[in-house]
């Protein structure tokens, strides 16, 4: 290759052991600047939402059994995209070096001439146990740990595992890819004298919401992955360690764990309402059934940003009201001192403190939040002649601007942006529905509500998927949308938050765990 060739750089990144916060701030550096994503089946597909929108995702398995391309074709892969100038990640689970096949995949870039740089990532021979209440090595039980490969290469002519030493130590051993080799790392053990009454746990999809965990002891232990059906990918550790989860189990007491739990907020909202569930140990899927979109004609805002002097009042009704309203006076040359000496009326606090990034304080935000709320909280106001400006949504409800016209008010209302059915069909959480792997349905509006059922076919498609799944919205209005949908509302907070709607659905839970415990 001459010197004027360009020659790109592969980042060997340990993708964590399956919660994508366990990723490494460097990983998340790597992924932000890399023009191709090669990840196995390990690495969680919710880190590639940090690669650019241009960067290119190639699937390469690596499953451990089934169709997948050889380790050579991978290497191959990468030696040849980085030798197009291209930042390469190898998104590998876990850590690259650690039972990763990483240092093969080195091995090659260095004969290859290839610069690289690997970045070590959470193991889940480490993280799987930890979720699981199971610390890996403790003062008083286990002072070593060993890693063990559960699964070696077919092609050696002996096993490299040394069973006469790991079925005599103290310490704690961590079987990595050992699921299927259960029975014959049992045998090994108890063959070389390790006790039938040590503690076993098998931790399957180790810190995700779908974690699993089965506990029992090398005597019992195989029948009980078998009843289970316990099925890769899975660590299992062994060790007086495993005792210890019992006071220690801090990840599966969550109220919501395991819980799967759609969200049709457009995807540009759904991250807070994601975040409070994962905190509770739920596993929330994206299921955008909105799109936000700004209005296709920009003059009648442009008129009313120009003419804001005018105007005794501004009432913005949503979080998406307050972006395009405020993002649009700043395109128009304008700052936060153009709303100067308006009164000005949030719908909730979440609308004030969206405005309050922009510099604006709100004067009124009601304890209803909802448009009967804010005439409520206007009611002693005397709106007689008084200019009232209402930046929101194109389709709304009209009870706000109505009820202020009776009263005297001359109310602009200007469309500042719109909502649609977002293109794609949603065919990943359709499945999840279709094959009763969902646990709670979220609405947040009753757009959300309607576009779900225009997405999933209709009133009567809706009614029989959702069934069995609770039904949790975020108020009345929203509430009442649904159920004219034919659904059956089973979960409403009292205030219309996300953090309440959230604390609704736990509580939900929780009473009826409950209940099932006075049965």
């Amino acid at each position: 290759m001459s010197a004027a060739e360009p020659q790109g750089k592969v980042y060997l990144v340990g993708a964590g052991p399956g919660d994508p916060k366990l990723l490494t701030l460097r990983g998340l550096e790597c992924l932000k600047q890399a023009d191709v994503v090669l990840y196995d089946y390990l690495a969680n597909v919710e880190l590639l939402h940090h690669a650019p929108g241009r960067a290119e995702r190639i699937y390469i398995g690596r499953r451990g059994r089934g169709t997948y391309p050889k380790q050579e074709e991978i290497s191959r892969l990468l030696i040849e995209q980085a030798k197009q100038g291209k930042t390469v990640v190898r998104l590998k689970g876990g850590d690259p070096f650690v039972f990763g096949r990483g240092g093969e995949e080195a091995e090659a870039l260095a004969s290859a001439g290839i610069d690289f740089e690997v970045v070590p990532g959470v193991t889940a021979a480490i993280a799987a146990p930890a979720y699981a209440g199971i610390p890996v090595t403790h003062r008083t039980v286990a002072s070593t740990v060993t890693f063990v490969a559960g699964h070696e290469d077919p092609t050696k002519l002996e096993t490299a595992v040394e069973w006469p030493r790991l079925a005599t130590s103290r310490g704690t051993l961590v079987f990595l890819m050992g699921v299927k080799n259960l029975p014959s790392i049992v045998a090994h053990l108890l063959a070389e004298g390790r006790s039938p009454d040590t503690p076993v746990a098998i931790i399957r999809w180790g810190t995700k919401a779908a974690q699993q965990t089965l506990v029992g002891t090398l005597a019992d232990i195989p029948g009980k992955a078998e009843t289970a059906k316990i099925e890769p990918p899975a660590v299992v550790v062994v060790g007086e360690v495993v005792r210890l989860r019992s006071q220690l189990n801090w990840f599966e007491t969550k109220p919501l764990f395991g819980k799967r739990i759609l969200i049709t907020r457009a995807q540009e909202q759904a991250s807070e309402l994601a975040e409070w569930l994962v905190s509770y140990g739920a596993e929330p899927v994206e299921a955008p059934t909105i799109q936000i979109l700004p209005p296709e004609d920009w003059s009648p805002v442009d008129r009313a940003i120009r003419s804001l002097s005018c105007y005794d009042w501004v009432i913005f009704t949503s979080v998406n009201g307050v972006i395009q309203f405020m993002t649009r006076v700043w395109n128009c040359g304008f700052d936060a001192r153009c709303l100067a000496g308006r009164q000005i009326c949030c719908i909730g606090p979440r609308t004030a403190h969206e405005l309050e990034k922009f510099g604006v304080k709100a004067d009124v935000i009601p304890t209803e939040y909802q448009a009967e709320g804010i005439l409520e909280a206007l009611k002693e106001s005397n709106v007689q002649s008084v200019r009232v400006l209402i930046p929101r949504a194109e389709v709304a409800r009209e009870v706000l601007p109505d009820t202020l016209r009776a009263r005297g008010a001359h109310v602009d209302v200007v469309p500042v942006y719109r909502t649609v059915v977002p293109n794609g069909t949603g065919e990943s959480w359709k499945r999840l529905l279709g094959e009763g792997r969902v646990d709670v349905v979220t609405f947040t509006s009753s757009s959300t509500v309607r576009n779900f059922v225009t997405m999933i076919g209709g009133k009567e498609q809706a009614v029989s998927l959702l069934r069995s799944v609770v039904v949790a919205v975020i108020g009345p209005i929203t509430a009442k949308t649904a159920e004219e949908m034919g659904l059956t509302v089973s979960v409403m907070p009292e205030t219309n938050t996300i953090p309440a709607l959230v604390n609704a659905i736990v509580r939900y839970y929780r009473s009826r765990q409950t209940a099932c415990t006075h049965l």
